[in-house]
């Protein structure tokens, strides 16, 4: 059972977790996640199938900051905004002493190109182990699983 002090936690790490996301404060996205903490991006296919092959594989904060790295000074790409609608996490499981949570919520990233019109990026769901730090609640894994196979030629910022 989680107690409602846990539960307004992991509402915050999801909602605070996407506004860095549509502000573009790419240096705090890695703060999100553990020092081992990984980050997938799966197709939904692929995850059914038990096919380990992801679009996105970062599997330490290392990883992530090198990927903010990449966004910010070395990839070429056609700048936009994204804007994350996240639903309400679903907890699927909590640990005895409430260190571990696994909760998954479905999400929507439409992205706007500065001269162009708002389209729906990528669809799908979080499924995310999260532990509890002196530093409030980090993710141990992000697995985000998209549901079309038909994805933007580009996806270059954090869904």
């Amino acid at each position: 059972m989680i107690d409602f002090k846990t539960y307004f936690e992991l509402l915050n790490l999801y909602s605070d977790y996407a506004m860095v996301c549509d502000s573009a404060e790419w240096e705090k996205w890695p703060e999100f996640f553990m020092e081992d903490g990984t980050y997938h991006l799966q197709p939904r296919e692929n995850f059914e199938q038990g096919l380990p092959l992801c679009l996105l594989a970062l599997e330490s904060k290392a990883m992530i900051k090198d990927r903010v790295y990449g966004v910010k000074e070395t990839l070429y790409h056609d700048p936009y905004y994204q804007r994350h609608i996240v639903g309400t996490p679903r907890l699927l499981s909590i640990s005895a002493d409430g260190e571990r949570i696994h909760a998954e919520a479905n999400y929507t990233v439409i992205r706007t190109k500065f001269d162009g019109d708002s389209t729906i990026l990528s669809v799908g769901y979080y499924s995310d182990d999260i532990v509890r730090t002196p530093d409030g609640l980090k993710f141990q894994s992000r697995l985000c699983v998209y549901d079309s196979e038909m994805i933007a030629n580009s996806i270059i910022y954090p869904i």
